[in-house]
């Protein structure tokens, strides 16, 4: 499968900091990539490297084969999309009027309006101010905006921070959908839910390393204390370990019509990601 990103060796230093240092990874054509880690890890920072918002102090970034340095060109600008904090919306213009002027730049008809309102919940509101919105509001028509011209790559910091559980979900919905279009998203969020939800992999950042890349369930059988718990009709709850003696306890509970569930121990991504750094997400 082709990839669609592929970063070496990536690094930033801001004077004496170091934002993100030997970053590897590579995203492949298709796929929910899942860039995971607390506030200051260095995700916003890799994502304006990607865009070609800044420059990398040293170590390699590539889009579409290219290097990051030629995504200023037009025919790179239309291949992806990019939702960030920076909403760059039109506070006294509707909702409309400003999809309406990207329609414009990336010269896409204004039927395609609706069509990414809907996506996003909001085709009712359309004809509404940006400037009366709530901010998970407008982070849904910055979604919008990000969606209007169809791009291959869409590069999405934190898309559902500021939703309700509603209209988070609506969201997933939406990006399932591109996804089985053969959109790649590059996805950071602060909710392991939502990433085990919607990510073929993820990488667990933190202090501007990676510590983990994985697919979600490799990552949780990694960490698995290989347990199960067996609630029985008492209400008792049985922990076994997973082979041969735990399978003939099992066997044995479930002869005698003991068992109501039984569930295996898996760790959460957060609690993976606390054991491995020491540090919460939030």
């Amino acid at each position: 499968m082709e990839n669609v990103i592929e970063v070496k060796g990536l690094a930033k230093v801001f004077g004496n900091q170091k934002a993100i240092e030997s970053v590897d990874f590579f995203v492949k054509k298709g796929e929910i990539f899942g860039f995971l880690g607390p506030s200051g890890s260095g995700k916003t920072t890799t994502i304006k490297i990607l865009t070609g918002q800044i420059t990398p102090t040293s170590g390699k970034a590539k889009i579409f084969g290219e290097s990051v340095s030629q995504l200023k060109k037009s025919e790179f600008r239309h291949r992806f999309g990019v939702l960030t904090d920076n909403s760059g919306l039109y506070g006294r213009l509707s909702i409309y009027d400003n999809l309406k002027l990207y329609c414009d730049l990336y010269e896409v008809p204004y039927s395609k309006i609706d069509e990414v309102l809907e996506a996003v919940n909001l085709k009712k509101e359309k004809t509404k101010r940006v400037s009366t919105l709530s901010k998970g509001m407008a982070q849904r028509v910055t979604l919008a905006r990000a969606l209007i011209h169809e791009p291959e790559l869409l590069f999405l910091d934190e898309p559902t921070s500021a939703l309700d559980p509603t209209n988070s979900l609506h969201i997933h919905e939406g990006l399932r959908a591109l996804k089985a279009k053969g959109t790649t998203i590059f996805l950071t969020t602060h909710d392991m839910q939502e990433a085990e939800l919607l990510c073929d992999r993820i990488a667990f950042l933190n202090k501007g390393s990676i510590q983990l890349l994985d697919t979600p369930d490799r990552l949780k059988k990694q960490y698995s204390d290989s347990t199960i718990t067996v609630e029985l009709v008492t209400e008792e709850k049985v922990v076994l370990p997973v082979g041969t003696e735990g399978a003939d306890r099992l066997f044995d509970y479930m002869k005698t019509n003991q068992v109501v569930t039984i569930h295996s121990n898996e760790p959460t991504l957060g609690e993976i990601f606390v054991q491995v750094t020491g540090r919460k997400l939030a």
